[in-house]
Parts: C-alpha cells; sequence; structure tokens
C-alpha cells in the first residue's frame, strides 16, 4: 500500500459541497455519512475505520426493516430469506446492506449511485436501487431513492433509509422531537407489527416531546402531509432545529431512540420508508413494480440554524 493512501471500511467517500453545506457519501449501502452546515453537524457519523453502527445513515431495499422469520409467500410459494437479525430471527434491512454501489453520476453538487439485487433464494428478481444526494440551491440535503425492475415479473418492495439527525453539539436529550403522525404501529418482542391503534404516550409526538423522556422504536403512519411534504422536527430552545422531510411515496416513518450508539448518550433515528415491518407479509405499504419501470421515494434534511440557516 502506497504511504499516504487513505482506506475506508465503507468504500471511497463522495463529498458534496455547496455554500457552507457538506455531504459524505458512501460507497458502502449508499450510506449518508455525514451533512453538516457551517461545521454545524445534522446527522451522526462515525470513523474511517468503521461501518455504520446501528445503520446510521444507510439506505435500505428491496424492503425496509423486517421480515418475520425471513419468510414470505410468492403465488403459494415459500421464499427464505438469509436470517440477518439473528436475535430476533427475522430478515433486516434489505439486501443491500453490505453491497458496494457503483457510480452513476457525479457533479458540483450532486452523486448518484446504484448497487443490483440479482435474483437469488427469497427474492428471485432482478432490480436496480439507484440513489442520487443533492445538496440544493438553499443548501438542504435532498435524497432520490429509485427501484428500477429489469425481471420479467412484477417485483415486491419496499423502500426506506436510516439517518439520525443531531443539532451539532448540543445534548441531544434537551431536543424537541415533533412527528405530525397519527397511527402506531403495535408490535410484538420481535418488532412485527400485529396492529395497529391511535397514537398515545410516548407515540404521540404530534406537540412534541423531549428526547430524555423517550425511549421508542415504533413506525408511525396517517403522517400529515402539507403541499405533498411531511417534516418530522428535532429542536433546540434556542429556535435552531433539524428537520427530516418526506414526499407522499413515503407514507411511513420509523422512529428510533436509543442509547446504544457508540459514543452517543442518546441518539434519534427517523427513518423515511414506503411501508412499515413485515410488509411483505401483511400486504401494508406493500407496492409491486411492474417490468421494466421504476418507482422513485424522495426525502430529505435541513436545518434552520440562525445566521447559518
Amino acid at each position: 500500500m502506497a504511504s499516504g493512501f487513505q482506506t475506508y471500511a465503507t468504500g471511497r467517500q463522495y463529498e458534496i459541497r455547496r455554500g457552507d453545506a457538506l455531504a459524505i457519501v458512501t460507497e458502502l449501502a449508499a450510506g449518508l455519512r455525514l451533512y453538516s452546515r457551517a461545521g454545524v453537524q445534522l446527522t451522526e457519523t462515525y470513523g474511517d475505520e468503521e461501518i455504520s453502527p446501528g445503520a446510521a445513515g444507510i439506505t435500505l431495499a428491496p424492503w425496509a426493516n423486517r421480515v418475520e422469520d425471513g419468510v414470505w409467500y410468492l403465488d403459494g410459494k415459500k421464499q427464505q430469506l438469509d436470517i440477518t437479525e439473528v436475535s430476533r430471527n427475522n430478515a433486516s434491512h434489505g439486501l443491500l446492506r453490505n453491497a458496494a454501489y457503483n457510480l452513476v453520476d457525479e457533479s458540483q453538487y450532486s452523486v448518484t449511485l446504484e448497487a443490483t439485487v440479482f435474483p437469488q433464494h427469497g427474492y428471485p428478481f432482478l432490480v436496480r436501487h439507484r440513489v442520487q444526494y443533492l445538496l440544493a440551491e438553499d443548501l438542504g440535503l435532498e435524497v432520490r431513492q429509485s427501484l428500477i425492475n429489469d425481471s420479467a415479473a412484477p417485483a415486491p418492495f419496499v423502500l426506506g433509509a436510516h439517518p439520525y439527525l443531531r443539532l451539532g453539539d448540543d445534548e441531544v436529550d434537551n431536543l424537541v422531537l415533533t412527528v405530525a403522525a397519527e397511527t402506531r404501529l403495535v408490535t410484538d418482542e420481535r418488532l412485527i407489527p400485529r396492529s395497529s391503534e391511535p397514537v398515545t404516550g410516548d407515540s404521540d409526538l404530534r406537540s412534541g416531546r423531549r428526547v430524555r423522556d423517550l425511549a421508542i422504536d415504533v413506525a408511525l403512519t396517517d403522517i400529515a402531509f402539507d403541499g405533498g411534504t411531511a417534516r418530522h422536527t428535532l429542536s433546540s430552545p434556542d429556535g435552531r432545529s433539524v428537520t427530516l422531510w418526506q414526499d407522499e411515496s413515503c407514507g411511513y416513518v420509523h422512529v428510533f431512540v436509543t442509547t446504544q450508539l457508540p459514543g452517543r448518550p442518546r441518539a434519534v433515528a427517523i427513518e423515511p420508508m414506503t411501508g412499515p415491518a413485515n410488509a411483505f407479509n401483511s400486504g401494508d405499504g406493500l407496492q409491486w413494480l411492474p417490468p421494466g419501470e421504476s418507482f422513485t421515494m424522495t426525502w430529505g434534511i435541513d436545518a434552520v440554524l440562525g445566521d447559518a440557516g
């Protein structure tokens, strides 16, 4: 290895900059390793020699979240996916979490990566997942995730992403989390949805809840969209905020407040999704992409940072 040559556990790093905005995207899982404004870190990140802890920033295809026992049925025939969440015996976070994405296009303010899911046990379809990251004129980050079906048959899918938000060096416990969703999915001990009910208690984030008071790992739906966009916000008492937004193709959002992210006393994942866990079995949010066609979900992150925002 040549002296001074830098290697990364997540492969090639793509940096895009615009004004005071910076985004770093990884070859592995087309992940968002960092988004910042004026040096204020707005997503959780990790070291050069680490893969993303807690799935931080990765994109998810051709399903998001979990498939119970890794089993589903296609035209009455059992499909068995690999078990990747051993503790709960589920297939988790799709088939591209450990895949390298190829560069499709790179410009001053954007980068587009793509990976292929080849036909395999549990998922006998040929599809491509294309992810574009763009720094917009207002310096917000926009993400477009597309699935393209190269199969001869319709392919089932759920798309999602797994960003963790933060507000610079502010203590996360003191931030207020607001999510305008009216329904939560009720899960069993393996985090598989079994029913739904109106939000209540910790899952009712419509008026904002302080993060230190929350211990949740919940999917929410019946989201309030305004002009085709829903916004979920972490805000500081000083008026600064960071927001994840999603378009109407994403009818679900998963909210995960954890004390298990390395180096952080508490972290908040806000995950836009087109469907919930176990959609391959429940059919909730599940879509079937016709041969030769594509589907796109769009989400992004922006911030209000005073003079920097």
